[in-house]
């Protein structure tokens, strides 16, 4: 089988994608059931990290163990990427030593350019464009939760950010529609977000017309990593953009809600929100361990019916 790379949520086809659905579920339930499952024994992933991570390393470690492989720890503090190393160069070595890479970093190119010259598959563990392991497991929350993602409305409130753009390509994977709703100076870019056809996607300017009829309302941070200095005239100006019980009240009335944590509670999202019945943070957090696994089984192993 060629290499194939997850680097964005479009990378995989929606068959691709609907199959990672259906072996995470198969992988969760052997994981509830204490029943050992070991298809990549022998096999090692390698995860650099260039950002800060809880739910990404330990999410990512923990499951290649569970899946009877080894994973590998690498801070470009502490390698030779951090002191100047070639990406190219660094990808032709680590590729040459292991069965998988994940990347989390900053510049979505560093990651490319890692993919183009890696002998293995690799995976974007988070970019400053795209978070694309986080959506897979967003949507294998709202699976579970609701069925069939396709024809659904989600309304995406606040930044314009990583999270934001892997929505709207992952709209357009698998049929259903995202209503955007950003502060004025932070809107969308399209182009920025790799969407093509514009249909899948809508912005409005009041976050309330966004959530209307909404199947999934969710948000992240206002201010992300790499983005510090800024976050003084962002409380400012994403003040009307807070996820509270008025939003979720004119969404769909059995609405999810979800954020891909860490969450700051009296900012993006009220406490009665996030900690309410409609929330599926918890579930959403844990998805990251078995949707990747099932990502890191099909990189690996190609399609298993």
């Amino acid at each position: 089988m060629a290499i194939k790379h997850y680097l964005q949520f479009k990378d995989l086809t929606r068959a691709e994608t609907e199959h990672v659905f259906e072996r995470a579920k198969i992988i969760k339930r052997k994981y509830k059931q204490f029943e050992t499952y070991y298809p990549l024994a022998d096999r090692t992933l390698v995860m650099i990290f260039e950002k800060a991570s809880t739910r990404t390393r330990l999410s990512f470690e923990a499951g290649m163990h569970q899946l009877g492989g080894a994973a590998i720890y690498l801070n470009t503090r502490d390698s030779q990427l951090g002191r100047g190393e070639p990406v190219e160069d660094a990808a032709q070595v680590i590729s040459r030593m292991c069965d998988l890479v994940m990347i989390r970093t900053y510049e979505q190119s560093i990651v490319e350019r890692f993919a183009q010259c890696s002998r293995v598959p690799v995976i974007n563990g988070l970019t400053n464009e795209f978070h694309p392991c986080q959506i897979l497991a967003d949507i294998l929350t709202f699976v579970e939760h609701r069925g069939s993602i396709q024809g659904k409305t989600v309304a995406w409130i606040g930044d314009a950010n990583n999270m934001c753009n892997t929505w709207l390509q992952a709209a357009e994977v698998l049929d259903f529609k995202v209503n955007v709703s950003t502060p004025p100076g932070y809107r969308v870019d399209a182009s920025l977000a790799g969407v093509t056809d514009g249909k899948h996607f809508e912005v409005f300017a009041d976050p309330a017309d966004a959530c209307c009829g909404a199947d999934l309302v969710t948000t992240d941070v206002w201010t992300s990593m790499g983005w510090e200095a800024e976050n003084e005239a962002r409380m400012k100006a994403f003040a009307d953009w807070q996820v509270n019980g008025k939003l979720m009240g004119v969404a769909h009335a059995d609405a999810l809600f979800m954020h891909c944590l860490p969450a700051h509670r009296g900012e993006e999202v009220t406490a009665e929100v996030i900690d309410g019945p409609q929330s599926v943070v918890w579930d959403e957090a844990e998805n990251r361990l078995h949707a990747q696994k099932a990502l890191m089984e099909y990189l690996l192993l190609g399609r298993i019916d």
